[in-house]
């Protein structure tokens, strides 16, 4: 199955406020092996980055005034991530933000259905617990010490581990740290590793079971 681990950068927290997008990442995975697609763009945003935002990315104004607009690469975009999966963590916010810069650009919206969100599925496995992208890294032993500032490819490739760690899989042994080295064997296969969770009746369940098991016994043979 093939898979896009998706991650953006904005001028600020949200679309109503006028934010907009500067900068988008997308790593492709083929049963939850990279593969060497790899979609990124910087992102002239068409207004001033907040204060807020450039302290989390570090991306100005100077730098971002000679890059492409969303519009003029929206058509890539939507052929990269067609009929495949799209892995997002915090999904609300990145789609909130593409989504309102396809419809600036004439697009049809990314329908909400082929996603997942990865911050759901720590809520739901880890409740009570930190569940950042930085706190999901600790807790799978997952190398995070490049992340200085928030960008969109480095927050993808660590994503992507997170996302195998979720799904109670071995990240695959392959070189993930440079992402145009990846996949070298096509032939390889994933090997799933499941965890089995081992449950232990109680005293007072063994007791209901032995006494159906009587019951049983007498119904089919007596």
């Amino acid at each position: 199955m093939r898979e896009i681990v998706l991650d953006t950068e904005t001028t600020g927290l949200s679309v109503k406020d006028g934010h907009r997008i500067v900068e988008i990442g997308c790593v492709e995975l083929d049963d939850l092996i990279p593969t060497k697609k790899i979609f990124h763009y910087y992102l002239n945003p068409e207004r001033k980055v907040s204060e807020e935002a450039f302290k989390v990315h570090g991306y100005s104004d100077e730098f971002l005034s000679d890059k492409q607009k969303f519009i003029e690469i929206a058509d890539n975009f939507l052929e990269f991530i067609k009929d495949k999966r799209i892995i997002i963590h915090n999904a609300e916010f990145d789609i909130a933000h593409i989504n309102n810069e396809l419809l600036i650009a004439g697009k049809e919206k990314i329908s909400k259905t082929n996603i997942i969100d990865t911050l759901d599925i720590a809520r739901n496995k880890f409740p009570g617990s930190s569940i950042s992208l930085d706190a999901l890294c600790k807790r799978f032993r997952i190398d995070n010490s490049k992340r200085e500032k928030h960008t969109a490819l480095i927050d993808c490739e660590l994503l992507a581990k997170v996302y195998i760690n979720l799904l109670d899989q071995r990240e695959p042994k392959l070189n993930f740290n440079n992402l145009n080295e990846i996949k070298k064997n096509e032939n390889s296969k994933t090997i799933h590793n499941y965890s089995k969770k081992i449950i232990i009746p109680s005293a007072e369940e063994m007791k209901k079971h032995k006494e159906y098991l009587k019951k049983d016994f007498k119904r089919n043979f007596f």
